[in-house]
């Protein structure tokens, strides 16, 4: 007879350190020491590779098909250029130049004008299409609206459709911003991370304070668009005092909205080096991390601002969100462009991140795919939950009566989270306090890794790590086929990085880690 939850975290009890990663430190203090460490959201090793060889067919295939139903639909367009690199980021692709941004536009155009003609993205309306990067307002004028002009003509956007540019200040001119509200733009995502000027200088911005300000004021005096501000918590040298003097700054502009990110240090970043070598003051701890996010949110709270999801919150009518929102909902995202990842139907697809392979591709009339791949078993559960703990709660009964009964064990996790101060258990849902919402990435991850040991009916064994690392994984039975798959794309190049780094890592540490 297969273990039952209950069971198996009796049973992980023995092993104080593996329980504590997984369900966390049981501390009185739970905002601030839940757990040991921050976890990423992270579905696990159940999908399916697909051969690069049968990429092609298989994507052709999908788009003479017809529209997945119930699903709404979104378009993705990565612009994979920045001017400058931040100190804190992890997404820099290119410099931009003026002939490299031109022939790679030529490129991109290309790639939208064959969607005119597949049947999968023409059955339907695209209810929102979002530009990424890189940094997506590094495109001149001429070559900005040279895309959107041909998304207007080739796509079949909703007459409602949310168009989202992310944006840097150091580009809101005049020209980039008549280009974008032209063309149909009618949102904008501002990466500002800190008003404060000798936070964002030393985190590579290169603005003032009353630089920024004067040209969130101008972006907001055209009123074409919902106007969207990022900010980072726990930056070096940033104090709750200052971190909340941006939120009065905020208030005080004609902003839509704010996404409030916490910062997360990667060993190798150039931030972290930097800390290392003592140009930068230490950031702020995880406690200190938790501190500002308590202060934020009762900040936010006091003045009325709606909750759209963990870290965005709204201040008018105007912000929807819904990119992001849709996203968390196994939403079909059309990908355009190098470095850009979609979801169709029953595949992931990841297409080239190198310049070079991804104008080759379009040059030889393919789609620029690295990797694609058929999604877990377990998507329709992994996205049910991720979009319940985004809004802040989890309808356990609802993911019983949708998909398996055997999915009522998890009560025995939500109820040591409920003694941990993680929880609130309601009339009819599970509620996360403000420590549980701080710390809402461990609890999905945990949540998700629960489902599928109860469905999978296998034992499941955790492998520790602070961010991007699976926390809980089966073990690595990989079928003939998938092997095959796998070796196929080390021999020739095509095994994305992360992946190839998750199967190295996972590899290393299966056979130490037991219950």
């Amino acid at each position: 007879m297969a273990e039952t939850l209950q069971e198996f975290l009796s049973k992980l009890q023995k092993n104080p350190e593996r329980y504590q990663s997984l369900i966390g430190s049981g501390d009185a203090n739970a905002l601030q020491y839940g757990f040991k460490g921050k976890r990423a959201v992270h579905p696990g090793m159940n999908s399916k590779p697909v051969a690069p060889s049968q990429t092609q067919g298989l994507w052709q295939k999908l788009m003479a098909g017809e529209a997945s139903s119930g699903r709404k639909r979104m378009a993705y367009i990565h612009i994979p250029f920045c001017s400058h690199i931040c100190l804190y980021c992890g997404f820099f692709q290119n410099h931009t130049n003026e002939a490299r941004e031109n022939e790679y536009v030529e490129h991109l155009l290309q790639e939208i004008a064959w969607a005119k003609h597949d049947n999968m993205v023409q059955a339907k309306p695209i209810q929102c299409v979002f530009f990424g990067g890189g940094t997506p307002s590094a495109l001149s004028p001429e070559n900005i609206s040279r895309v959107l002009q041909k998304l207007r003509e080739c796509l079949p956007l909703s007459n409602d459709c949310e168009i989202t540019m992310e944006a840097r200040v150091n580009d809101l001119d005049k020209e980039r911003i008549e280009a974008w509200f032209n063309n149909g733009v009618n949102r904008v995502s501002l990466g500002v991370q800190s008003f404060d000027t000798k936070i964002r200088q030393a985190c590579g911005r290169l603005d003032t304070q009353e630089t920024v300000i004067d040209r969130l004021k101008l972006l907001t005096s055209y009123d074409q668009a919902s106007v969207i501000v990022d900010i980072i918590f726990g930056l070096p040298g940033q104090t709750t005092e200052s971190f909340i003097h941006d939120l009065e700054i905020i208030d005080s502009l004609p902003i839509s909205g704010m996404d409030l990110y916490q910062l997360n240090l990667f060993g190798n970043s150039p931030m972290a080096k930097a800390i290392e070598n003592g140009k930068l003051p230490k950031a702020a701890t995880r406690a200190e991390q938790s501190l500002m996010f308590k202060a934020a949110e009762e900040w936010l709270q006091a003045r009325a601002y709606k909750r759209l999801s963990n870290c965005h919150w709204s201040k008018d009518i105007w912000e929807r969100s819904m990119y992001n929102i849709l996203a968390k909902t196994g939403a079909d995202v059309f990908p355009f462009g190098c470095g850009a990842g979609g979801f169709i139907g029953d595949y992931s697809v990841m297409q080239h991140r190198d310049l070079k392979k991804y104008n080759a591709s379009i040059d030889a009339g393919e789609k620029p795919i690295m990797f694609m791949g058929g999604k877990s078993p377990f998507e329709r559960i992994h996205n049910a939950i991720s979009q319940n703990m985004e809004q802040g709660y989890f309808n356990l009964a609802a993911l019983v009566k949708e998909n398996n009964p055997d999915l009522k064990q998890m009560e025995a996790l939500l109820d040591i989270w409920c003694q941990n101060g993680l929880m609130t258990k309601g009339e009819a849902l599970y509620w996360q306090t403000q420590a549980g919402r701080f710390w809402q990435n461990n609890l999905t991850q945990t949540l998700i890794e629960c489902a599928e040991m109860i469905l999978a009916k296998q034992q499941v064994k955790p492998v520790h790590g602070e961010m991007g690392m699976p926390g809980i994984s089966h073990a690595i039975k990989l079928d003939k086929e998938k092997q095959a798959i796998i070796e196929e794309m080390r021999k020739n190049g095509t095994m994305p990085e992360g992946m190839r780094q998750a199967l190295a890592m996972m590899a290393e540490k299966e056979d130490r880690m037991s219950v």
